[in-house]
């Protein structure tokens, strides 16, 4: 029997309404699937691009954060474009960019 998990859609939103309630904004720059969509999150502390991460299935069971993209978001255009790749890969891609100086801590505490 398999676990049932929850939606990508209310996964999001859950993020969301979590860092708005810290103090923090946040919001989805490409919509993904609903149900079943992988989530990418732009990861910055006061409009300055720290880190993108992915929420990816650990093969030793559970979900991680995982850094992926460019060495170094900030440069030129780089982040962008490693967003329009993937979206055009995988179009049921959700994009979130949050902004909070404890972005990744409360990520982790909401998708894992």
């Amino acid at each position: 029997m398999t676990e049932p998990r929850p939606a990508a859609g209310l996964l999001v939103s859950a993020l969301i309404r979590r860092i708005e309630a810290e103090g923090g904004s946040a919001m989805v720059i490409a919509r993904g699937d609903a149900i079943a969509g992988a989530i990418l999150l732009l990861l910055a502390d006061r409009g300055v691009l720290d880190k993108i991460v992915e929420r990816v299935w650990r093969f030793d069971g559970g979900h991680g954060l995982e850094a992926v993209g460019p060495a170094d978001p900030n440069e030129q255009g780089v982040a962008g474009d490693y967003v329009a790749r993937r979206r055009k890969s995988d179009p049921d891609l959700w994009v979130v960019e949050v902004d909070h100086r404890d972005a990744e801590r409360i990520a982790g505490e909401v998708l894992l």
